[in-house]
């Protein structure tokens, strides 16, 4: 799939950082912090999802760089603030806390387009997480949320194993909430129980095909 792209660099004392962003930022899509802190939870429509799932796909193969995706905005049912979120490589040793000061630091940034394979979800009966159910797994995200932003920290690897459960909820979602207009809640979840989270609440994501009018 073409995803367009911006691009952008910025300094903070001796490093420079890139951040990637969506051309265009899902329109769509909503994260905050779950009640009780077990889980966030996102609200995206098929859209969405299908972006999610490939700039978490983009991550998977951008080590050394900071992928941005701008879904900060009021919950229009709860008007609860939402939160942005930003995936990077553990390597990158990106300390959150100095996000704030890198952001205003961003310029209008410049277009590209990166050519990715489309995320696809898990094959019907399949365990997507023969590996990670073991104890000895460590290969595991680290959350933490600082100046408005959830930031998920993990390896290639793990990026590149969990970009399904947004590829799920777009390709499932829309059919599963026709087909059980009584129950139209289809999710799916990154949490502790999958041995996917190191530090941190999980992840509840949510299809949503009804939205306010703006």
């Amino acid at each position: 799939m073409k995803l367009p792209l911006s691009i952008h660099w910025a300094r903070l004392g001796p490093s420079e950082f890139k951040v990637i962003r969506p051309a265009r930022p899902p329109a769509r899509a909503f994260l905050s912090a779950g009640a009780g802190g077990w889980y966030t939870d996102a609200q995206v429509d098929q859209q969405a999802a299908q972006l999610v799932a490939a700039l978490w796909s983009l991550a998977a193969t951008s080590p050394r760089s900071l992928v941005h995706v701008p879904l900060r905005r009021t919950d229009p049912d709860t008007g609860q603030p939402g939160l942005d979120l930003v995936l990077l490589h553990h390597s990158l040793q990106f300390a959150p806390s100095r996000w704030k000061e890198l952001r205003a630091r961003l310029g209008p940034g410049r277009p590209q387009t990166a050519d990715l394979p489309g995320p696809t979800s898990c094959a019907p009966g399949v365990d997507p997480w023969p590996e990670r159910r073991h104890r000895e797994n460590r290969d595991r995200f680290h959350q933490h949320v600082n100046a408005g932003t959830l930031f998920m920290t993990g390896s290639a690897k793990l990026f590149a194993d969990t970009a399904w459960l947004f590829a799920d909820v777009a390709h499932q979602g829309s059919g599963y909430v026709y087909a059980h207009p009584d129950h139209r809640h289809y999710c799916a979840t990154l949490g502790h129980y999958d041995n996917t989270i190191g530090a941190g609440s999980g992840i509840h994501i949510v299809y949503r095909d009804r939205w306010p009018t703006p």
